[in-house]
């Protein structure tokens, strides 16, 4: 069974190798997520998890990557429904980016609805838990994800493993982690052999 310790959960997605790594030794090479990024699975994948959320939580690197990128989808000739969805939806939602030295200028396109925290992962989220909203989902912010298993706050995992080994490169999954359960509440395979997994905590 699984229950919440609050009315809003924390939701985290990752891309995973085969074995086990969430980027390559390059972490710029993103040519292996790419083949499988664009698919039917992946897109609704994603979709699912960003329609009952209300808050984007970022590090600093995805948050640049990711505001940098999506705002300019939008509009964008021959775009995915599926893409400009997730592209709108992460420009008008509420957004909590961790870092102790990103200063954006207030306001300033496409950092709108952005707020910019210096404070350990765990704390963030227990004030955001504290607060009236939806999910608040974590996308391939890998410290961040990281940070939050740890402290045990991780209500939904999501994931999507690609079929490729990548032989080296950064693992999301490290030793220590709290010995806890999970419960998978959906799968669903692609054409290529991509699996989209979702589990959620047994509490």
């Amino acid at each position: 069974m699984t229950e919440q310790t609050s009315g809003r959960r924390v939701v985290t997605n990752m891309s995973l190798s085969l074995d086990g790594h969430y980027a390559a030794a390059d972490p710029q090479d993103m040519s292996w997520v790419l083949p499988y990024a664009v698919g039917d699975v992946a897109r609704d994948h994603l979709t699912s998890l960003w329609e009952p959320a209300t808050t984007a939580l970022l590090g600093r690197v995805n948050a640049e990557g990711f505001l940098g990128f999506w705002p300019t989808v939008v509009g964008m000739e021959g775009a995915d429904p599926r893409d400009e969805g997730f592209a709108k939806w992460l420009v008008d939602t509420e957004k909590v980016v961790l870092s102790s030295t990103l200063s954006p200028a207030p306001g300033e396109a496409p950092w709108e609805r952005t707020t910019v925290i210096d404070k350990p992962a765990a704390e963030v989220v227990a004030d955001l838990r504290a607060a009236d909203g939806g999910d608040i989902v974590v996308f391939s912010s890998a410290s961040v994800i990281k940070a939050l298993l740890a402290a045990g706050e991780v209500d939904r995992l999501a994931l999507m493993i690609f079929p490729i080994f990548l032989g080296d490169g950064p693992r999301l999954f490290d030793d220590g982690l709290p010995a806890e359960r999970w419960t998978l509440v959906s799968r669903t395979a692609g054409e290529h052999g991509e699996l989209a997994l979702v589990y959620d905590r047994v509490r």
